[in-house]
């Protein structure tokens, strides 16, 4: 691909076939973009012009100008790995509204020490790993959940004036 060359269309996983032409390997932070020049797996440059800002996802593609596929990885990054009792450990992760990646013997959050005192003073052994991040997404569907953005819409499911526990 030439260092000209642009990519505007993202196809899911499983929403497309075949051999990807190359490979974008990015972190979670990464992952969440719209318009971004980036380097490929090969070397090559694409600038990425999505119509919104996205989160990427591994296995997903982006299609070039040119119809090439591009083939989403997630990059190994810094996490911590946590054990004890999850369902616990996972309800004061979320409560923090911390992204958590979801395995049936342990959760897997981004590093970060204040986490991880926490966790170890609720019992959990935490142990840092370097491991691709893929987390859970969004309860609101939004596939992120940094922030707590949703709709305080009737429409968007839910009354206008609520409380679940913290503020807006």
């Amino acid at each position: 691909m030439s260092d000209d060359a642009g990519a505007g269309r993202l196809h899911r996983a499983g929403q497309w076939q075949g051999p990807a032409d190359d490979r974008l390997v990015l972190d979670y932070e990464g992952r969440f973009l719209r318009r971004k020049r980036v380097e490929l797996a090969s070397g090559a440059a694409v600038l990425i012009d999505l119509p919104e800002t996205v989160s990427l996802a591994a296995g997903d593609a982006l299609e070039t100008t040119d119809g090439r596929l591009i083939e989403i990885d997630a990059a190994p990054e810094p996490l911590l790995r946590v054990t004890g009792e999850l369902t616990r450990l996972a309800w004061h992760i979320g409560n923090r509204h911390t992204p958590c990646q979801i395995a049936g013997d342990h959760l897997l959050i981004r590093a970060d020490h204040v986490m991880a005192d926490m966790l170890a003073h609720l019992g959990a052994v935490v142990t840092p790993v370097t491991a691709p991040f893929t987390p859970e997404g969004g309860a609101y569907g939004h596939g992120r959940t940094h922030g707590h953005d949703h709709p305080h819409e009737e429409a968007a499911g839910h009354a206008r004036h609520h409380d679940h526990g913290h503020r807006h």
